[in-house]
């Protein structure tokens, strides 16, 4: 299946979302998507970008109202960075798989079992966490800014990387760090067969493969190139190369289109036989219709106790300052 920019809205998509560009500008809204939103979301938004570049825009923001067409702990991390503003989510039902696999309550007792062990370690936890797992780690990272993170840890102390054990085995592989790994997984980059992608390269054999690091080893190490989902997109923009086969959620298919729409984009299969992409479920549960109603009826909204907001925004601003 190859991406094709969306065609022209019907004639009620149109109606809504001139309802939602006027509502965006009476309540002083700026509109959050991240690129695994469906494409129609991400041409309406102001910013769209991967977890580090929206948690910038969520900062840098002077709007009265933040709305993040992205899951739930892209919304707290937004409350979290703007704790004076109301922050929306459309689909309150919008979760993650990685931050369902470490529960606030099991992520404080492994620490406090470690401290035993390893009094001085430091715990790196992905963004895709839950606000409550945020004020318990020591510093927050992204896909992007991973490397960089853990690089600033001195080499002789240890390190408990939660929760994606994919992201984690492939940054030892990059930084020759031993590190702890939860035991967490993405369901959208656990999802694709290597199988059927050497099928997709066997039938496009001047593609290349490029993926996500929160998918398996194999699917990494038969990978040409390797990134976070930004990371991604540029390379498709500067590669010689005119077809690719993503192996990351096909929401970002419709940037690498709108970017070099002479060149070819090719979702990554899945193991489900007759399955033909990976969609996120928790993303695709933010459609126009909720962003309207969101915005027309002021929620979903995003509410935290300030002092968990000031626990969890520590490890975020020491992300933020050495992303910088």
């Amino acid at each position: 299946m190859e991406t094709v920019l969306p065609s022209i809205a019907s004639a009620h998509d149109q109606e809504r979302i001139a309802s939602i560009l006027r509502l965006k500008a009476e309540r002083n809204a700026v509109i959050l998507a991240h690129y695994y939103q469906y494409s129609e979301i991400q041409e309406l938004a102001d910013f769209v970008g991967d977890s580090l570049e929206l948690s910038r825009k969520a900062q840098q923001t002077d709007a009265d109202v933040i709305v993040f067409c992205g899951v739930h702990f892209m919304a707290e991390t937004a409350k979290i960075l703007n704790p004076t503003k109301r922050v929306l989510l459309p689909d309150v039902h919008a979760g993650c798989s990685l931050a369902e696999s470490a529960p606030a309550d099991e992520y404080r007792r492994v620490r406090e079992q470690l401290r035993e062990r390893y009094p001085n370690h430091v715990g790196i936890t992905y963004i895709n966490c839950s606000a409550e797992v945020k004020a318990l780690s020591d510093i927050i990272c992204t896909s992007s800014n991973a490397e960089r993170i853990i690089g600033s840890v001195p080499e002789d102390v240890p390190i408990l990387f939660a929760p994606d054990r994919n992201l984690g085995a492939y940054l030892q592989r990059k930084t020759g760090r031993t590190m702890l790994l939860w035991n967490g997984t993405c369901i959208v980059h656990q999802s694709f067969s290597l199988r059927r992608i050497e099928e997709q390269l066997a039938e496009h054999p001047d593609a290349e493969l490029i993926a996500h690091p929160e998918c398996e080893d194999a699917i990494l190490e038969r990978a040409h190139f390797i990134g976070s989902t930004s990371a991604l997109l540029r390379y498709t923009m500067e590669s010689p190369r005119s077809t690719f086969i993503v192996a990351t959620e096909p929401g970002i298919l419709h940037q690498m289109a709108k970017a070099s729409p002479q060149k070819r984009f090719i979702p990554a299969l899945p193991q489900e036989e007759g399955c033909r992409c990976s969609e996120c479920p928790y993303m695709k549960l933010n459609t126009l219709e909720k962003l309207y109603q969101c915005l027309l009826q002021g929620e979903p909204e995003i509410h935290l106790d300030p002092e968990l907001i000031e626990r969890a925004r520590q490890p975020l601003e020491r992300m933020l300052e050495l992303s910088r």
